[in-house]
């Protein structure tokens, strides 16, 4: 008999810690927003995305731009028949930007890499920057995020789950053990 259970590792106060320094994080590496577009990576990588604008915003008093990215036609578990065109909602150049991808988990790399090359078909940008909630390891691909809310050391049984309250009227992120 398998048996589900989770540990919450990040809570409402923790998410909303991490975004404020990541955006500090983001302004400060990058000398303040000039040239820099935030990326957020459908579903939960855009409402990721418009927060830490929302934080910038905050600190800085200025807007930075945010995009919506689609990457199902570029990821490689589907068959290409069954992939779409990719898409950035309300596109916006991004030739010679410094883009800011953002994603709520990152794990393999794959997403990240089927993001990149999405992007790559919209322009050049000047850099891709990578922002992520939780970091869980287990990368194929050599892709390192350049800011992190959390690092979260799992094995490849466990899930991490983020719920966000746009879409699931809470904000968590929880590790998820599979038992059995």
């Amino acid at each position: 008999m398998s048996t589900t259970e989770f540990n919450i590792i990040m809570d409402e106060a923790a998410i909303r810690r991490a975004l404020t320094r990541i955006a500090h994080e983001i302004l400060e590496r990058n000398k303040g927003i000039e040239n820099c577009v935030l990326v957020g990576i459908r579903t939960r990588g855009i409402f990721f995305a418009r927060r830490i604008a929302e934080r910038i915003q905050l600190i800085e008093n200025v807007n930075i731009q945010v995009g919506e990215l689609d990457i199902t036609r570029y990821r490689d578990d589907k068959k290409r028949e069954e992939r779409e065109a990719a898409d950035i909602s309300e596109p916006f150049p991004i030739q010679d930007k410094k883009i800011i991808l953002c994603d709520d988990v990152l794990y393999t790399g794959r997403t990240i890499r089927a993001a990149m090359d999405a992007l790559m078909d919209q322009g050049r940008p000047q850099m891709i920057q990578l922002a992520v909630l939780a970091d869980r390891g287990h990368r194929e691909l050599p892709i390192r995020p350049d800011y992190v809310g959390k690092n979260v050391p799992t094995s490849r049984t466990e899930e991490i789950e983020v719920a966000l309250k746009e879409l699931d009227g809470i904000d968590e992120v929880k590790i998820v053990h599979h038992r059995g």
